[in-house]
């Protein structure tokens, strides 16, 4: 007689967890308020002022954030994987640690932001203005960085591999330690002045694409090419 529900508890025990099984992963709450760790991926959250808010560790991936100003907010660490932030405003905000990689962000603006150590692997940020930017240990791996400003950002021990550079601006831009350019397209990328005495997977024929001067410090064994400096372009 005390068998009978035990062997129903367990029938029903493993009727919920097939059930569980099969419904569907809880959906992002788009409607709750930014905070700390709030999850608003796959959300439309354009045109909007989000200044200063607090985003650390938050689930913004796959989240439509174009033209929304997060100027000043805390995203350390937040996963933006795939996101939309075409022409967002990034001014000042902290992302060390964040996840940017495959974010369309063309014409945004993450000036004097502070993104060390964050991943913008595979990302679009054709025309992206990243001056004064704090981007030390930041993986720019396989990115679109197409007329990009790096102009006076701190990259120390970043990486461009397989970057395409073409056109991006990094005068003034501090590149400490082993940057590594390895198989980057640098087709006039601004180099004028820069230290690129230890950077690594630097090339000849990248150098020749790239537009530097007499004061551009260059890796030992590579030289500068004689039609350098090129001529200023417009933007």
């Amino acid at each position: 007689m005390t068998c009978m529900p035990v062997k129903m508890l367990a029938s029903s025990v493993i009727a919920l967890a097939a059930f569980c099984a099969a419904m569907p992963a809880f959906a992002a709450d788009c409607g709750e308020t930014p905070a700390s760790g709030v999850d608003w991926s796959n959300c439309n959250k354009k045109n909007l002022m989000l200044e200063s808010s607090d985003f650390e560790g938050a689930n913004l991936a796959d989240a439509d954030l174009s033209q929304t100003s997060l100027k000043g907010a805390n995203l350390t660490s937040a996963n933006f994987e795939k996101a939309t932030l075409i022409r967002a405003w990034l001014e000042n905000a902290k992302a060390d640690g964040a996840k940017f990689d495959k974010i369309e962000a063309y014409r945004s603006v993450f000036q004097s932001a502070s993104a060390q150590k964050a991943s913008f692997a595979a990302a679009e940020l054709q025309r992206a203005d990243f001056t004064g930017a704090q981007l030390s240990g930041a993986s720019f791996e396989k990115a679109e960085l197409g007329r990009t400003n790096f102009a006076k950002a701190t990259l120390n021990e970043s990486k461009f591999a397989l970057a395409n550079l073409s056109r991006a601006n990094l005068v003034g831009a501090t590149l400490g330690g082993k940057v590594s350019f390895d198989r980057a397209f640098m087709y006039l990328t601004r180099i004028e002045g820069v230290d690129l005495s230890t950077a690594t997977g630097l090339e000849q024929a990248q150098i020749d694409l790239a537009c530097g001067d007499a004061t551009t410090k260059l890796p030992s064994g590579l030289k500068a090419p004689t039609d350098w400096p090129c001529p200023a372009e417009p933007n």
